[in-house]
């Protein structure tokens, strides 16, 4: 008898965990952005041009160098700083200067920003400088992009390619 009512007890006690978990999975629900929105991520790693020119070594350079050091060109590593922005609608909406990465300001800048949007139409204007220049984007791009409420979309940049909107 006291080992039936131990069964018993054990099934009761498994079957309220079983309904806990069952309605902790729906319960409360969660909103990753408010309703009516859609989210707009924007990430990529992207190495800009170098900041110094390659130059080339004179003979006694050279000749200075031990011998498996003897490169006829000497290019310093870092690379510069990139300047990305974002227009929504012809409003900025993100502007940066994004620093390589690296102990020598050798590797790309990075970039992860995420921004909640009202859903319907809207334009996206993206500039990329990734030179030397002080002045002006050596990447544009405007797109015409259709948000769904919920909906995420993603900004990716590829040098060959460019801007590119999933």
């Amino acid at each position: 008898m006291i080992r039936a009512l131990r069964y018993v007890g054990q099934a009761a006690v498994l079957a309220a965990f079983v309904a806990a978990v069952g309605f902790f999975s729906g319960n409360p629900s969660f909103r990753h952005f408010p309703e009516g929105e859609a989210l707009l991520k924007v990430s990529f790693s992207h190495g800009g041009d170098r900041k110094v020119e390659c130059r080339k070594r004179t003979p006694e350079e050279l000749a200075e160098l031990a011998a498996n050091m003897r490169s006829a060109l000497d290019c310093p590593r870092e690379r510069v700083e990139l300047r990305f922005e974002i227009d929504l609608d012809g409003e900025p909406l993100y502007q940066a200067l994004l620093p390589p990465a690296g102990l020598a300001g050798d590797g790309p800048s990075r970039v992860y920003e995420r921004f909640a949007l009202p859903a319907g139409r809207h334009v996206l204007d993206l500039r990329l400088r990734d030179s030397r220049r002080s002045e002006g984007f050596d990447h544009v791009a405007r797109r015409a992009v259709e948000f769904d409420a919920g909906q995420s979309v993603a900004v990716d940049f590829r040098g060959g390619e460019g801007f590119i909107i999933r």
